[in-house]
C-alpha cells in the first residue's frame, strides 16, 4: 500500500471536507467519513472518496439490534464504502449478520468491529461495570468477533501486539490515537502511540485527523505521518 495513514474528515461541512480530502488526497491511503460529517452531508459524504480517488472508510459505530444493523449494512454496501465500523460490543448475532450481508452484497465492503474507544481507560471500563483489565476485554471482544468472521478490528495501539499475536496475519488492525513524537497532547485521546510505534505493534492501518487538520500545512503533516508509518 502507499500509506497506512487514514485521514479522519472530522470537519462540520461537505465543503471543507472536500477542501481537506483533496489537499492531502496524494499523502492518504483513506478517507475515513464518521459521525460528525455524516450527520450533516449524509450519503453524499462518501462520494468524496471518489472525487479524491481514494476508498472511504464509513465510521458510524453501528450497535443495534441484528436486523436493523444488517440493513444498514446493505446500504453501506450500496454508497460504495469500502470499511464500516461497527461496534464489537453489539454481540455475536450483530456481527455474524452484518458479515454475511456485506458478503451477499458482494461490493467488497469490510467490516470493521470496534473493541474499546481509545478516548477510555480501565477506570471507565470499571465504572460500566466491565470485569477485568481493558487488553483483555480488547482481546475477548475481538475473538468474539472473529468467531463470528469479522477479519477487521478498531483497538488503540496499545492493544495491536496483543490482537496481532492472538488473531494472527490475516487480522487487519486500525489503530486511531496515533500522533506524533513530538505532539503537545490535550485532546480525549487516552491510549496513543507514534505512527511508527503503532505500525511495529502490528497495525496495518493509523487513522490520524487533528494533527493533520489542525496543522498549518496538511500535506506536509499527512506525508510526515506517511514517511513514519512505512
Amino acid at each position: 500500500m502507499s500509506s497506512r495513514v487514514i485521514l479522519a474528515l472530522d470537519l462540520p461541512s461537505l465543503d471543507r471536507a472536500r477542501a481537506l480530502a483533496l489537499a492531502v488526497k496524494s499523502a492518504v491511503g483513506m478517507l475515513k467519513v464518521g459521525l460528525e460529517l455524516y450527520v450533516e452531508a449524509g450519503p453524499g459524504a462518501v462520494t468524496l472518496g471518489r472525487e479524491a480517488g481514494l476508498p472511504v472508510f464509513l465510521d458510524l459505530k453501528l450497535h443495534d439490534i441484528p436486523e436493523t444493523v444488517e440493513r444498514a449494512v446493505a446500504r453501506a454496501s450500496a454508497l460504495g464504502a469500502r470499511m464500516l465500523t461497527v461496534h464489537a460490543a453489539g454481540g455475536r448475532a450483530m456481527l455474524r449478520r452484518a458479515v454475511e450481508r456485506a458478503r451477499k452484497e458482494g461490493a467488497g465492503l469490510e467490516v470493521v468491529a470496534v473493541t474499546v474507544l481509545t478516548s477510555l481507560d480501565a477506570a471507565d471500563l470499571a465504572d460500566a461495570g466491565v470485569p477485568g483489565d481493558l487488553p483483555s476485554q480488547v482481546e475477548r471482544l475481538a475473538r468474539m468477533g472473529w468467531e463470528e468472521g469479522v477479519r477487521a478490528f478498531v483497538c488503540s495501539p496499545h492493544e495491536a501486539a496483543r490482537l496481532r499475536e492472538a488473531l494472527g496475519s490475516e487480522a487487519t488492525l486500525v489503530t486511531p490515537g496515533v500522533r506524533s513524537g513530538g505532539e503537545a497532547r490535550g485532546d480525549d485521546q487516552k491510549r496513543t502511540m507514534t505512527a511508527g510505534q503503532a505500525v511495529a505493534a502490528g497495525a496495518r492501518w493509523i487513522v490520524v485527523g487533528r494533527p493533520i487538520r489542525d496543522a498549518a500545512d496538511p500535506l506536509a503533516a499527512a506525508q510526515a505521518f506517511t514517511r513514519e508509518a512505512t
